[in-house]
């Protein structure tokens, strides 16, 4: 039907002296059917209806009929709206509601304005009517039918009535008063029964229709109707009225007597709703309450009760009946919005929720207040009508307080209060606020060097309080270097567990300690880190042999030391130098001799490596003496190294015939191959200046000499430039200083002599008594041979 579209009847919009909008709106309305533009009306922003949770609320838990567009800012229909349902036959229906905005909080409240359709048909309160009549009725005899009653309102209403055409009896209406007026005297004889058909029309477009069939008896007595002491009845009832309780007494009176005049008592035309709550005695005319009422619900009845005789003459009355309140509801709780969870960092007196507060009753019984408890960072400020809003008081800290259980409390001011409390569980969001931090200030690793790559160290870690991705640790080295190279070279660290791991196999030779920084970093966002100090320290191990550094390696050269044949027991012959790359224990070098032509000739000392006489040499005693000297460490195990010590015991070279026989390794040195291939080619010269050679030997004194005509000095030894000459360690004591002298020549032999300032030391001048002529006499002249010391 037409009135059916879905088309919003605007008609009405207006400010009323509070301000509140107001819209006038046809019920049943489809859902989804625009009412108006509030947001224009009201002059709000529509970008901020969505941030700002815009919504319509109604109180407790009634429905809203209506919701706003968040994108458009239209208010628009969400729930059928039945104007009879919501408000019966009052002539004006109007539903209140508001429009509620967070942050800030605003209540804007608005009014609905219900208006009738027709749809609604008339109906009678029954299908048949039954009246009895006197046929002795006078002309103009009244008789009043119950009328028809239409849910609607207005012009939807009851409008009119019509009487089918009949031969004695009209129609008069007069307000919601129908009767029927006789037109006719009644003749029994003719017709005992009629039957009259009653319509009712209502003023809707297009109009709706109601009818009744009135059955007519005429009898032959019974001329008078009941009339009630009362037009209208009153009655209060408490809502909280035990049942059965008596409202009130309707009285209706007939002048007939017998039957006739014997009163029924019965509703007229109610709801089914009304005959649930209230219950009538036919006889007594007494109006008891059969169930519950509550004035919350429904505060005002209104009943028509109809009195009839024995043979079916009526009247009516109306009975109004007013429900007080009493303070039987405790205040209702509700949340409208809560922000959950909610960031530790908000700062104070941020906004975290909305809580209304309903209580159905009427007067101070409607006043309320309402509280939290006292240890919570949060409190209630009264804002609009009924709302507060909850505002935190202090600074959150998600790692001290995860989740708070608010306990809000609300009180009626009524006698006696009546009150009611609702938990709030508020839980609180985290926020990368917390750097990681170490359990300690600094680290140091222990690591033997030759370990093996992979090797675990240490391992570090840090804690975050935070929760989850802003909780979680990653641990990285930061950039960096050592002995020139990068970090990430020689150390690795796994990032979840903080396992540092070796990368390379360490020399505590090349460094013994190195530092490395390691970062431990959140995945919050921004991501926080912290830092800390990894020392590692390298400890020794027995990985290197002593280094012999004189005498020199076989191979090399050959080294032949000379003893005076008058050295006494403890004189200096040599000394055995060496060095060991390790440090502390694994370097304490000892000495000792494993192998000696005569091992009770010489001894060596233990820690000096000095090579010393035992005892006064002999004539008995080989001239050649070799000694093979080891040179141990301290380490575990302990590593060595050997070499060979050839000493002559005499006074000069001449005394030694098989000095020929002690060989060389020509392979070895070519510088000696050189110098003799040399001599050969110069050798032609040599005997044309022997004669002025012996002409100038005699010229000169001169020192023993040796044998050959090149003479150089020997290098000193080589000593690691950090190494320290400790007493003790195997290197030459600085109590003692030697004159070395080395000889080359085309015999490919080295021959050395030792001059001491060592009072144990016989000086070469007191063991070499031949002169310089016997000298001569047996090797031959050099005249230009340079002196070497």
């Amino acid at each position: 039907m037409e009135y059916r579209v879905c088309y919003l009847l605007l008609l009405l919009l207006r400010y009323g002296a509070n301000g509140d909008v107001s819209y006038s709106v046809q019920e049943e309305m489809k859902r989804g059917s625009p009412i108006g533009n509030i947001a224009k009306d009201l002059n709000l922003d529509v970008g901020k209806l969505l941030p700002r949770n815009a919504r319509v609320d109604a109180a407790g838990t009634r429905k809203r009929y209506c919701d706003i567009n968040r994108s458009t800012g239209d208010l628009i229909i969400s729930d059928r709206i039945d104007r009879e349902e919501l408000c019966g036959e009052r002539p004006t229906c109007v539903i209140k509601r508001d429009i509620v905005l967070e942050n800030p909080l605003e209540l804007h409240p608005f009014s609905l304005h219900i208006q009738d359709i027709n749809d609604n048909a008339p109906q009678f309160n029954d299908a048949f009517f039954k009246i009895e009549i006197q046929e002795s009725a006078m002309k103009g005899a009244r008789f009043v039918i119950e009328e028809a009653h239409d849910a609607d309102v207005g012009q939807n209403a009851v409008q009119q009535y019509s009487l089918e055409k009949n031969d004695n009896f009209i129609l008069a209406v007069n307000g919601n008063t129908v009767e029927l007026v006789l037109d006719k005297e009644l003749d029994r004889e003719k017709q005992k029964e009629i039957n009259l058909l009653l319509t009712a029309i209502d003023g809707g477009s297009p109009r709706r229709s109601g009818t009744v069939i009135i059955h007519v008896t005429v009898l032959d007595a019974n001329d008078n109707a009941p009339v009630f002491s009362q037009a209208v009845y009153e009655a209060s009832l408490p809502e909280n009225s035990p049942l059965d309780t008596v409202v009130l007494t309707v009285s209706a009176t007939d002048a007939d007597e017998g039957v006739n005049g014997d009163v029924i008592y019965d509703f007229g035309h109610v709801s089914e709703n009304v005959k649930k709550v209230f219950g009538i005695d036919h006889r007594k005319g007494e109006i008891k309450l059969i169930s519950a009422i509550d004035f919350e619900s429904i505060a005002t009845y209104d009943l028509r009760i109809k009195a009839k005789d024995g043979l079916g003459l009526s009247s009516y009355t109306k009975v109004t009946i007013d429900v007080t309140d009493v303070n039987d509801n405790s205040p209702v709780i509700y949340v409208k919005s809560l922000a959950n969870p909610v960031p530790e960092n908000v700062s104070p007196g941020t906004e975290v929720g909305i809580v209304n507060v309903q209580d159905a009753d009427s007067d101070n019984n409607q006043n309320v207040r309402c509280s939290i408890q006292q240890n919570v960072p949060f409190k209630l400020v009264p804002s609009i009508k009924n709302y507060y809003s909850l505002v935190t008081t202090g600074q959150l800290d998600r790692e001290l307080v995860s989740d708070y259980n608010i306990t809000i409390t609300a009180t009626d001011e009524g006698s006696p209060p009546l009150s009611s409390s609702k938990t709030v569980q508020l839980s609180v969001a985290d926020i990368n606020d917390n750097p990681p931090v170490f359990e300690e200030q600094s680290y140091s690793a222990q690591v033997s060097e030759n370990n093996k790559p992979g090797s675990t160290l240490c391992s570090v870690s840090a804690r975050d309080p935070d929760w989850r991705q802003n909780g979680t640790v990653i641990y990285s080295l930061l950039p960096g270097e050592v002995n020139g190279a990068s970090v990430s070279s020689y150390l690795s660290v796994n990032g979840d567990t903080g396992v540092i791991h070796a990368v390379r196999s360490f020399d505590y030779e090349q460094f013994r300690s190195f530092k490395v920084h390691i970062m431990a970093r959140d995945n919050g966002s921004p991501p926080l880190s912290s830092n800390v100090t990894v020392s590692v320290f390298i400890s020794d191990v027995n990985d290197n042999s002593p280094q012999i550094l004189y005498p020199a390696p076989e191979g090399s050269s050959f080294m032949t030391e000379l003893v005076p044949k008058a050295a006494h027991g403890g004189s200096l012959v040599s000394k055995v130098i060496a060095v060991d790359a390790d440090s502390g224990q694994n370097a304490w070098l000892s000495y000792h001799i494993v192998k000696a032509t005569d091992p009770g000739l010489f001894t060596i000392g233990l820690h000096s490596g000095e090579i010393r006489t035992q005892r006064d040499i002999s004539e008995s005693d080989s001239m050649k003496q070799n000694l093979i000297v080891a040179v141990k460490d301290n380490g575990q195990p302990s590593l060595s190294a050997t070499c060979a010590m050839y000493l002559l015991i005499s006074d000069n070279l001449a005394e030694v015939p098989e000095l020929k026989d002690i060989s060389y390794d020509e392979k070895n040195s070519k510088l000696t191959s050189y110098l003799i291939i040399a001599l050969v080619s110069v050798s032609t010269f040599f005997l044309t200046f022997i004669i002025i050679i012996l002409g100038v030997r005699f010229c000169r004194r001169r020192k023993p000499r040796l044998l050959f005509d090149g003479a150089v000095a020997i290098p000193g030894a080589y000593l690691p430039p950090n190494y320290a000459d400790v007493d003790g360690t195997g290197t030459l004591r600085s109590a003692y200083n030697y004159d070395a002298y080395l000889t080359t020549g085309s015999r490919t032999s080295d021959f050395k002599f030792v001059s001491s300032y060592n009072d144990n030391t016989l000086p070469a001048d007191q063991t070499l008594k031949k002169s310089a002529t016997e000298f001569s006499d047996a090797f031959g002249c050099c005249d230009d041979s340079p002196e070497v010391r």
